[in-house]
């Protein structure tokens, strides 16, 4: 396990003052929030008017025909405004998707679509999102326990994040749906500022949500042995996942599990088959 995944806590003491942790936990809600929106452009796009821009509203990228609007699916209508200065349009409309009141104070930060996009990206391939995610604190500090046959990750390390499942677990897969076909032309732009100019963004969030889908919920202790300057898992199944995958561990195994139930769910929503999906797995490990 490298650094990513226990915060570069070398002891089980508390500390006074929790350090700001930038983490995938966060990128994990902004993912699941706007994947059923990408499954319903993926298999269902083809023709849907775009929203009129007002006179006083920038004039904004012009927007992807789609596909007539299912049961519950119906149009925003979201202003056209540019990407740059489109953090309130999105903030509003976001607030739709969770009565979680810690979702709405996740939203305040600047650049969601940029923040978004790029965070996808680096899951998609496998990497931490961390030096663009600047919403999230979890509670207290990485724990071990010690104890005579070895040293492994407390149970209590996992309840920090349990404010990042509460709101996984609170998102309404149509509010998303509906938000991201609104948004859609500003997530391609913003990929394309990444440098992948007339590659579809819709094929890298399927790669991040497999990159999610394919963590093992953990049955069992998760042994680990030290290192200079964090811990390492003895177990080389474990400790040879993706610095995304790892991350994602931290949420412990209900919450890894509520993050694959909810990926499941939204595309269950929108009639996508699961063999679409790789099919999330429980990776028993060695008893103490």
């Amino acid at each position: 396990m490298d650094d990513l995944h226990l915060d570069e806590e070398r002891t089980d003491e508390p500390k006074e003052e929790p350090r700001k942790v930038w983490g995938l936990a966060a990128a994990i809600l902004v993912i699941l929030a706007v994947v059923a929106g990408l499954y319903y452009v993926l298999f269902m796009k083809k023709t849907d008017k775009p929203a009129a821009a007002t006179a006083a509203e920038a004039p904004g990228p012009a927007v992807e025909e789609k596909a007539p609007a299912a049961p519950g699916l119906e149009p925003l209508a979201f202003p056209a405004v540019p990407l740059t200065g489109s953090d309130a349009a999105v903030r509003e409309f976001a607030a739709a998707m969770s009565v979680d009141p810690e979702f709405a104070k996740w939203l305040l930060t600047k650049d969601l679509i940029r923040k978004f996009v790029v965070s996808v990206d680096n899951v998609a391939n496998g990497l931490s999102p961390k030096p663009h995610i600047d919403f999230y604190e979890p509670a207290g500090d990485f724990r071990v326990a010690r104890t005579k046959t070895g040293t492994f990750v407390d149970p209590a390390s996992y309840t920090r994040y349990g404010a990042v499942v509460g709101i996984i677990q609170s998102l309404d897969a149509t509010a998303a749906a509906r938000l991201y076909r609104a948004v859609d032309p500003l997530i391609q732009e913003a990929y394309n500022e990444l440098g992948y100019p007339g590659v579809d963004f819709d094929d890298t969030l399927v790669r991040a949500m497999g990159e999610l889908l394919e963590t093992p919920v953990v049955d069992g202790p998760v042994r680990l042995e030290q290192k200079v300057l964090s811990y390492a898992m003895t177990d080389p199944a474990l400790e040879g996942l993706s610095p995304a995958q790892k991350q994602l561990l931290r949420l412990g195994p209900k919450g890894v599990q509520a993050a694959h139930e909810k990926i499941k769910a939204l595309a269950a929503a929108l009639g996508i088959a699961p063999s679409k999906l790789p099919a999330p797995r429980t990776y028993a490990t060695a008893p103490r």
